[in-house]
């Protein structure tokens, strides 16, 4: 059905914002035959982090899952600009996540669900992917949490 990512996505209630500008010398995403490789994205909405701080401090699971949803949102945003249609993905094939957080925190896969959980939401099975969670001491502007990824193309 053509759309139908994009239709998922307005069932969830989200619109996909302007893709956000590189904040340094690199590109939002390089297309490289099948495979389609997008920057990390921060948990922005409107240009501010919708979580700041660091997971097992002042940052909840919860905050982080959703700031994790809110980058892989933002990953999506920057698909489309790449794409022009959500369905040219075949497969959503790695996302990794950068948690900023306390160095006791072990809890980082589940705040990176918010993002692969999106992905499954919006494409199904194709959603479904490999993974890597790594724990960093800071990330720009304080964000709790950036994600990149790797998405095959049709």
């Amino acid at each position: 059905m053509t759309g139908s990512a994009e239709t998922k996505l307005a069932e969830l209630g989200i619109v996909l914002p302007t893709p956000a500008a590189p904040i340094a010398n690199y590109v939002g995403f390089v297309r490289s035959g099948r495979l389609l490789f997008v920057s990390g994205q921060l948990c922005l909405v409107d240009g501010k982090a919708v979580a700041i701080g660091k997971l097992g401090g002042e940052v909840t699971i919860e905050a982080g899952r959703d700031a994790a949803k809110v980058c892989a949102i933002n990953l999506l945003a920057q698909v489309k600009a790449a794409l022009g249609d959500l369905d040219k993905v075949t497969r959503v094939v790695r996302l990794g996540g950068f948690v900023a957080s306390t160095p006791n925190f072990l809890d980082g896969p589940k705040v990176l669900n918010g993002a692969s959980d999106l992905m499954v939401e919006v494409f199904g099975e194709k959603g479904r992917h490999a993974r890597t969670t790594i724990g960093v001491a800071v990330l720009p502007g304080d964000a709790a949490v950036e994600v990149e990824g790797t998405f095959e193309v049709a």
